[in-house]
């Protein structure tokens, strides 16, 4: 694909990913391959992680229209090159993270994806892109999920830092779902969630601590 022509997008906005079960047969192997590379960049690309994580999930039985979807990533990549992370030495080591969720995205199982990305300063330091473990009945549920993915790893960031000397408290989270906020700041919602996991609740144990704290940030 080197003379292949560039793509402004890894993906299209609105896509129509399915498992495509009556498209053409594409080889396993070669598609496994793709992924497996694109899997490896996104330790340093994280405006291509959720096309690869997407992609992924259809490595058991790939269509000729899922490899055309890998295929648009690897000419995103051609004409976006040059891009990169950029790490100032002049920037505060004030730690905020974001959170967010495409509710109901997957059009297989109707899952959400979680996505976070943690900052410090203005130095992007880490990013995630998950698809749930469960379906979510409400957007609030699937932004309340998203934000303890993404407290679970501002928390781990906070102890690493520990040991240089760093002790940050009420770490901003930002999120642009107030229903998620309510959840986790007021407990007489706590009769309203118990169909949520419980191991998604621990995000309010944080809160309550003032170890972190969820802060509306608007959609746009």
């Amino acid at each position: 694909m080197a003379d292949c022509s560039a793509a402004r997008t890894p993906m299209q906005v609105h896509h129509q990913l399915t498992p495509d079960k009556d498209g053409q047969d594409t080889n396993q192997h070669q598609y496994r391959a793709m992924i497996g590379s694109l899997m490896y960049l996104t330790a340093s690309r994280p405006d291509t992680m959720f096309a690869v994580c997407l992609c992924a999930r259809f490595q058991a039985a790939p269509k000729v229209s899922h490899l055309q979807a890998v295929k648009r990533i690897f000419r995103y990549l051609k004409g976006a090159s040059r891009i990169g992370l950029w790490y100032s030495k002049n920037d505060m080591f004030n730690l905020y993270a974001y959170t967010d969720s495409d509710y109901g995205g997957c059009n297989l199982d109707k899952k959400s994806t979680s996505m976070g990305c943690q900052f410090l300063g203005g130095r992007l330091i880490s990013w995630q892109c998950k698809k749930q473990t469960c379906v979510s009945t409400s957007t609030a549920e699937a932004e309340y999920i998203a934000a303890s993915s993404c407290c679970a790893q501002v928390i781990w960031i906070k102890n690493q830092m520990l040991d240089y000397g760093m002790n940050f408290m009420a770490t901003p989270i930002h999120i642009d779902n107030m229903s998620a906020i309510s959840i986790t700041n007021n407990p007489v919602q706590h009769s309203k969630t118990k169909h949520i996991d419980i191991r998604y609740h621990f995000i309010r144990d944080q809160a309550e601590k003032k170890r972190i704290i969820l802060t509306k940030f608007h959609t746009n």
